[in-house]
C-alpha cells in the first residue's frame, strides 16, 4: 500500500511517500510562509517521479495541529479535498503530539513524556503520555507554572519545539532526555496513521484548535 503524509502546521513544508513502512521519497523546505502554495505541486511532483496517481494511493496522513492557523487549516483542507477526489483512499488525521511521541527511540522513553509545542505566545501546547505511548493528559495549552507542576516529582522525557523556550529557565525536573525538533518527523505521521489504519481507527481530519486565533480590529 501506498502512503502519503503531509504537514504544513509550523514553518516547514513536510511530505512523506511510503510504499508498505518503507519511505520512497520524502520533501521538507523551512518556511515561515507560503506552504500552501508550495504542498500541492510538491505533492503532484513526487507521485509523478514515481509514476503513480493519487487514485494507486492507498491512504493519506495528515498532521492536523496543533499549529499556526493557516498552516493547520491548509493541511486539513488540502485532506478533505483529496478524500472527495479519491474517494476509495482512507484518510486520517495524526496530531503533532502523536508523531512526535512515535518519534522517539526505546532508549528515550520514560515514564512520563511531555510533547511540547511552540504557541510563540508566553503559553505552550503540551500533552502527556507513559512510555507505552498511552495518553495521559488532553492536548492544551497552558502556562509554564502549570505544566512545571504537572511534571514534579516525574522522571521526564521533553520533546518538541517548544521544549527550547521551555528550558530557558532552571526548571528543577529530573529530565530522563530531551528532544528540541523544529517540526514533527514526518515519516512519524505517517507511521502514527499506517497504525491507525491497521487498528481500523480513522479519524476525518479535523483541525486541532486550543485556543481562539489572534485577531484585531485596523484603526
Amino acid at each position: 500500500m501506498f502512503t502519503l503524509a503531509f504537514d504544513t502546521t509550523e514553518n516547514c513544508c513536510s511530505i512523506a511517500l511510503l510504499d508498505g513502512t518503507r519511505v520512497i521519497a520524502s520533501y521538507n523546505l523551512e518556511t515561515e510562509f507560503g506552504q500552501a502554495e508550495i504542498l500541492i505541486p510538491q505533492i503532484d511532483e513526487m507521485l509523478r517521479a514515481k509514476n503513480l496517481r493519487f487514485g494507486d494511493l492507498g491512504l493519506i496522513g495528515v498532521c492536523v495541529g496543533p499549529g499556526s492557523f493557516t498552516g493547520v487549516r491548509s493541511s486539513v483542507a488540502a485532506a478533505r479535498a483529496f478524500a472527495l477526489a479519491c474517494p476509495h483512499t482512507a484518510v486520517t488525521g495524526v496530531t503533532a503530539f502523536e508523531a512526535y511521541a512515535h518519534s522517539l527511540d526505546m532508549s528515550e522513553l520514560a515514564s512520563t513524556i511531555a510533547v511540547i509545542i511552540e504557541t510563540k505566545r508566553e503559553d505552550f501546547y503540551v500533552q502527556l503520555f507513559n512510555g507505552r505511548l498511552e495518553k495521559l493528559t488532553d492536548a492544551a495549552a497552558l502556562p509554564y507554572e502549570d505544566i512545571i507542576a504537572m511534571l514534579k516529582g516525574k522522571t521526564v522525557t521533553l520533546i518538541g519545539n517548544g521544549v527550547e523556550r521551555f528550558l530557558d529557565k532552571p526548571s528543577g525536573l529530573v529530565l530522563h532526555a530531551i528532544r528540541m525538533d523544529k517540526c514533527a518527523p514526518i515519516s512519524d505521521v505517517a507511521a502514527c496513521a499506517i497504525q491507525k489504519f491497521n487498528a481500523r481507527k480513522l479519524n476525518y481530519p479535523k483541525p486541532l484548535y486550543l485556543r481562539a486565533p489572534d485577531v484585531c480590529v485596523k484603526s
